[in-house]
């Protein structure tokens, strides 16, 4: 039988991150297509880095799911017979490219849709794929920032590339009460009127554009302010990074007010949003940013740079402050702003309402369905 749509990507289910948040959401979505009088419509999704037990059957049942475990070339053989036989096929990353390139050449007209996230795309390419870019594949952007990076590095034509958003997790805690949850507040030894900042990202030492670090040596200032101020940073570290922070956090002598959490498993992510007085990630390559979003839906304050997809995440600001994220001086003016202005009641749930009507699980699946019935020709 042929097969509808197959879904390749790199890892979803093993690995935590934006793009697997993402991968899980369209697995989802395109499983929730099928109906049962559509039966025509097959789906399969494989995974070259996930085992077949990671799978979280809430987004997709295992029997539509086959993860390969790290195994490159029965990947790269089983992929490729089964793009054959399909009529679409979604990739959720750049590196899958080489998997559909014979299949688009024997089958001029296969469906190839790719995801474009952040700086796997945004970096230089090798010829073939730049080349294979521009005239062979249909483009789902995160965000407008993506989709005007691709067309001006790339001349890909803008035609070609279509925006979507990325979406909250349909499986994500939406909070009803904005307090700080004292199980945190005991585990960080915090009182409830001290001013907590959150930052939440992949600490790595090839991703040093986070902002995290300007926040770091922001502080010996915004104590003078808010003295008792705690920075919670959040997220796995690798050990360069882990020992330049450190460094940093020393070098400052702020190592009573960082607090350094490590990875936040996905039931305690909420309570952070709520434990913190603003959020903040003033980063400078961000392809969307749906952390920004997850803060947003817990009725956070929130700050993100204004250079990169950011932009599409806050809603042009209307979900936080848009800063600089090149400037010490304008991050910490706006923490300053964000901390001393009035939290006026109802503020949270406002902010939390324009959230969720952007940026839900339902609003992008339409989008999706829409994308799919609408093709990109030459």
């Amino acid at each position: 039988m042929s097969i509808n749509i197959l879904f390749l990507t790199l890892d979803t289910f093993s690995q935590t991150g934006g793009i697997q948040k993402v991968c899980r959401s369209m697995a989802k979505v395109l499983l929730d297509g099928k109906t049962p009088e559509d039966t025509h419509k097959t789906l399969r999704m494989f995974s070259l880095c996930d085992q077949c037990d990671d799978v979280d059957e809430r987004y997709i049942p295992r029997k539509y799911f086959k993860g390969f475990g790290y195994r490159k070339a029965f990947f790269g053989l089983v992929a490729t017979w089964h793009a054959f036989r399909s009529k679409k096929i979604i990739l959720s990353h750049i590196h899958l490219l080489p998997v559909v390139l014979f299949v688009k050449l024997l089958c001029p007209s296969k469906r190839i849709i790719m995801l474009a996230h952040g700086v796997e795309v945004w970096r230089k390419q090798d010829g073939w794929k730049k080349a294979f870019l521009q005239h062979h594949v249909e483009i789902w952007a995160v965000s407008n920032y993506t989709k005007r990076t691709l067309e001006e590095r790339h001349h890909i034509a803008g035609h070609k590339i279509k925006v979507l958003n990325n979406c909250l997790d349909p499986f994500i805690e939406i909070p009803t009460e904005f307090h700080k949850p004292a199980y945190l507040l005991e585990r960080y030894q915090l009182q409830p009127g001290q001013p907590v900042l959150l930052s939440i990202t992949r600490l790595n030492s090839h991703e040093s554009y986070k902002g995290y670090d300007l926040v770091i040596k922001s502080l010996p200032d915004l104590l003078k302010k808010h003295p008792g101020m705690k920075y919670l940073i959040g997220g796995k570290a690798d050990e360069l990074e882990l020992a330049r922070i450190s460094a940093l956090i020393a070098e400052v002598k702020m190592e009573d007010h960082v607090i350094m959490t490590g990875f936040i498993p996905d039931d305690e992510l909420t309570d952070h949003f709520l434990l913190a007085d603003v959020f903040l990630l003033p980063s400078r390559k961000e392809g969307f940013g749906i952390v920004f979003v997850e803060a947003a839906a817990c009725g956070c304050k929130i700050i993100g740079g204004n250079m990169d997809g950011s932009t599409d995440a806050l809603m042009g600001g209307d979900l936080g402050t848009l800063v600089d994220p090149e400037s010490a001086r304008e991050i910490k003016q706006a923490i300053i702003t964000n901390l001393e202005s009035a939290n006026l009641p109802g503020r949270s749930l406002e902010v939390q309402q324009k959230a969720i009507r952007a940026f839900h699980y339902r609003y992008y699946q339409l989008k999706v369905e829409q994308l799919l019935l609408n093709p990109v020709y030459e």
